[in-house]
């Protein structure tokens, strides 16, 4: 939604300030310089970037208009999960863990929490280091290293995409200027021509300047960062299930690695102590229910 309301006041703005100073819509309707503008940047893109780059590139539009998956909703009850488990490993064992890590659609603390369960990414990742605990890995100090290492190959897989968004935004000022360059050179063989006629070529000419500097920076550069915020929470919410398994294998109680987990998430997306109390103390209740 914030999305389209940022365009549309970008496009409102630009356009309806020109307006009030008399400006004339036509003269900014330049088809052979957004040819350039957008066919240059297009190529220059798939030249520089692999095809994984190029379809996730495609693919991101989706993630642009939804934002990020995780909210304060979504962090309280991936703790409640976190908790179901560590207490199940703490009272029983790490081994009772197994059934649930290899057939996690079956299990009865995923299904508890469908939001969790439908993110297959996260789940897998859970599912993975869990799995490690049932095997008897117990050095939180190398197991910490992989995770690092994983987490860190999936943000910068994510990033590849942004980069390439930014980077797009960064040559297209420089490609308008292309395509003005273009227009006067052209503009220049009608040099003969009446005032009138010649200042109407040099006017359309300097649209290549305009567009090229109003795609970069009040559309291809915005969503460039949008989308880096947004996998930026999907790294934080890599990083909240790692500080809760690594504070687990260091034998902390359950509500200890939760609150771990807890107080490394960015505050507009965490939950209070007490809202996870309660949310914790409800799961407990229906559970025994």
């Amino acid at each position: 939604m914030f999305v389209i309301i940022g365009f549309v006041t970008v496009i409102g703005c630009v356009l309806g300030g020109y307006l009030m100073v008399g400006g004339e819509l036509a003269v900014l309707f330049q088809p052979a310089e957004f040819i350039i503008i957008f066919g240059a940047a297009i190529g220059a893109f798939f030249v520089g970037n692999p095809a994984s780059v190029i379809g996730g590139s495609a693919k991101s539009f989706g993630t642009l208009f939804k934002g990020s998956r995780h909210s304060k909703k979504t962090y309280l009850e991936t703790l409640c999960m976190l908790y179901q488990i560590f207490r199940l490993a703490k009272t029983k064992g790490d081994l009772a863990l197994e059934s649930h890590v290899e057939k996690p659609e079956e299990s009865p603390i995923f299904t508890a929490y469908p939001t969790f369960a439908k993110d297959h990414h996260a789940l897998a990742f859970l599912c993975d280091y869990l799995r490690l605990l049932t095997l008897g890995t117990n050095n939180a100090h190398e197991v910490e290293t992989i995770i690092e290492a994983e987490i860190e190959a999936h943000h910068h897989e994510l990033t590849q995409v942004s980069s390439a968004i930014t980077n797009i935004a960064d040559g297209t000022p420089a490609l308008g200027i292309v395509a003005a360059v273009l227009g006067v050179i052209h503009t220049m063989g009608s040099i003969s021509e009446p005032p009138e006629v010649f200042g109407h070529l040099i006017g359309g000419a300097l649209v290549g300047t305009f567009a090229g500097v109003l795609i970069s920076y009040g559309f291809v550069g915005p969503i460039g960062h949008a989308l880096e915020v947004t996998y930026e929470s999907e790294t934080d919410f890599l990083k909240c299930m790692r500080t809760a398994i690594l504070a687990h294998m260091q034998g902390y109680a359950p509500q200890v690695s939760v609150e771990f987990a807890r107080k490394i998430l960015p505050p507009h997306v965490r939950p209070s102590f007490q809202e996870v109390e309660e949310a914790i103390s409800n799961a407990g209740s229906e559970a025994a229910a």
